[in-house]
């Protein structure tokens, strides 16, 4: 079996190579930083980290199942320990014997069945240069948020403008009039920090957001939800009404109601930024109208003048090393079967590109186990491949939503439901197992005898 190659080593290029590994796939990481932890190192090139971030759900519900995370680790670890545990879990399992970092992947080909890759080293005595191979197959790893979407101001800001993608450090507000726009996880984030530094704080929004406290009764939110199992619809209308029990209306605060039911959009789990709000450290404002100087008008009519605006606007897919159309890419996003399996390949999986409530690594680890499961079970030539492979032809356009009305927006385009996405996941991977060879009874298998 020729090897597989995976591009990038953040948790999901590690859990990737991590099963390919397990099940006696031969394969060969690369990454471009000197390092693990992708996005969660905030010194890797590709990191769009920033000082304050920690982690958005509890570590339990997001923790690998194989590798949990230190007992003395808080609910909500700070983006340095996850780094750590990216590297502990990379020790614990022998990836970094199977990467080659400061390694960037410059194009990705498709040659006969094969891939043909050209890889660039960007660090060292060998900076430049190149190397062109032939793999076996693709595991795209590189992450969906490190891409910035930028939309274009109405109007010339004669201030600084920014996107969160280059946050780092909040210093860079000290006594400045500061507008953010938008209002995502990372954007409250922000918004806080910037209360804290700014001569002023304002906010743009140009929907509602449903709001969640990080703990209930002292135990992380996500954490007694998910032990509950619930129909979505029960558990959509419970979710919003604990939100309005916890913290209110966001109307309350000056913030617009949101017009669609909770989960179709990523809720905010952050009620600090509700506490400044309520204090007058942050300022609510509508939709951007126009720009003139430092002169903002919203569509409200008021108007403020800035210093700064910081774009929280979220980020791209963003795949510069592939063409799309060997994507199969169709209006915001690549159409895939999970969001992972080609309709006509056999060889070329996108890692990572899912996003769902309550997911966390070890939901994404499961996804590359099935991976594993198939290209293994294809070389086998089993029966349970064969009825993998048509399945995912047939059923490539179907999202796995379990009937939620996700918002037509670029960055819910790769949105799943979690328990349906997790129920596909586990019946497909069992229906593999079932079939393996009587030969396969331990974890590993060489690569010799998965040829």
């Amino acid at each position: 079996m020729k090897p597989y190659a995976v591009i990038g080593a953040g948790p999901m290029g590690l859990c990737s190579v991590r099963n390919l590994h397990k099940h006696g796939i031969p394969c060969v990481g690369f990454e471009i930083h000197s390092d693990v932890g992708g996005l969660w190192d905030i010194d890797s090139p590709t990191s769009t980290m920033y000082e304050s971030a920690h982690l958005i759900s509890s570590k339990k519900m997001t923790e690998f199942a194989e590798f949990p995370m230190p007992e003395h680790v808080a609910h909500f670890p700070h983006h340095s320990e996850l780094r750590d545990y990216f590297r502990a879990y990379a020790r614990e399992f022998g990836l970094y014997d199977l990467y080659e970092f400061n390694t960037e992947v410059v194009r990705c080909e498709r040659v006969g069945d094969d891939w043909q890759i050209v890889t660039r080293i960007v660090d060292g005595a060998r900076k430049g240069e190149e190397q062109v191979r032939l793999f076996g197959g693709l595991l795209i790893a590189n992450g969906t948020l490190h891409h910035p979407n930028q939309p274009q101001l109405p109007g010339d800001f004669a201030g600084e403008v920014l996107h969160s993608s280059e946050y780092r450090d909040p210093a860079i507000f000290d006594g400045k009039r500061v507008l953010l726009v938008g209002c995502g996880n990372s954007g409250a984030d922000i918004a806080v920090d910037a209360a804290h530094r700014a001569a002023s704080v304002d906010i743009s929004l140009r929907r509602g957001y449903y709001f969640l406290p990080k703990f209930i009764g002292g135990k992380p939110t996500d954490a007694v939800g998910g032990k509950i199992k619930l129909p979505r619809l029960v558990q959509q209308r419970i979710s919003a009404a604990l939100s309005r029990f916890m913290l209110g209306k966001p109307s309350q605060y000056g913030l617009p109601e949101p017009d669609y039911k909770m989960f179709e959009s990523h809720p905010v789990v952050n009620s600090l930024i509700l506490h400044h709000i309520g204090h007058g450290d942050i300022q609510p404002r509508g939709d951007i109208a126009s720009i003139d100087g430092h002169t903002v008008t919203f569509k409200d009519g008021r108007s403020g003048d800035y210093d700064l605006i910081l774009l929280a606007t979220g980020y791209k897919l963003h795949y510069p090393f592939i063409d799309d159309a060997q994507l199969n890419w169709q209006g915001f996003a690549p159409r895939l079967y999970l969001n992972v399996f080609h309709p006509e390949y056999d060889n070329l999986f996108l890692m990572g590109m899912v996003e769902a409530a309550g997911l966390g690594w070890e939901g994404r680890n499961e996804q590359a186990e099935l991976v594993a499961l198939y290209i293994r079970q294809l070389s086998y030539g089993a029966e349970a491949a064969r009825r993998f492979k048509a399945v995912k032809h047939e059923r490539a356009s179907v999202r796995a939503d379990g009937g939620m009305k996700y918002l037509q927006l670029e960055r819910m385009a790769y949105y799943v439901h979690k328990d349906t996405y997790l129920k596909a996941l586990r019946g497909h991977s069992a229906d593999l197992r079932r079939d393996l060879p009587a030969r396969d009874t331990g974890e590993f298998v060489s690569s010799a005898g998965a040829a």
